[in-house]
């Protein structure tokens, strides 16, 4: 739950409560970090945050998570793993509180250019929200495909399944 007190302080926590109950599954949240480019499309929103990056996304995470309808589908970027120490001090802690934070939650690894182009394809008819973070780590974007949070894609596989018998 959201404190109110902290939607003073932290806008963008308003904007995340105000925004999910209207979005659902094609619509994208992207924690990104501090050098994410702001993007031309009218569609999106993009929020510097001025926080910790792992704390956004722990409240976008559970405010996804107590929503009934929708889930997330998290897409990390490939390239995060071969980022060395040497190159970005801290991102051997930062991966290791990650994957802590996103354990268990349905997770896909695409290079980076491949997410940014589902994101650009989803973005020309869905709406996509972007809360830019304090983060000057490269590669530790994160970023949320809403899915339908009561329907899943056996579901729907079935239901096809037992159209396409009925309707040969």
């Amino acid at each position: 739950m959201i404190d109110r007190n902290s939607e003073r302080a932290d806008p963008w926590k308003l904007v995340l409560k105000n925004l999910l109950p209207l979005w659902g599954h094609r619509n994208w949240i992207v924690v990104a970090d501090a050098a994410y480019p702001a993007q031309s499309n009218p569609g999106v929103e993009t929020i510097a945050t001025d926080a910790d990056h792992l704390l956004v996304l722990k409240t976008t995470l559970d405010a996804v998570q107590n929503s009934k309808h929708v889930r997330a589908n998290i897409y990390l970027d490939a390239e995060l793993k071969s980022v060395s120490e040497q190159h970005a001090p801290g991102i051997t802690g930062f991966r290791k509180k990650l994957m802590e934070l996103i354990a268990h939650r349905d997770t896909r690894v695409l290079p980076h250019e491949k997410i940014i182009a589902r994101l650009d394809e989803n973005g020309k008819l869905f709406r996509i929200l972007i809360l830019k973070s304090n983060l000057a780590i490269p590669y530790t974007s994160v970023f949320l495909e809403l899915d339908c949070g009561y329907w899943n894609p056996e579901s729907e596989e079935r239901l096809r399944l037992s159209m396409a018998r009925r309707n040969p």
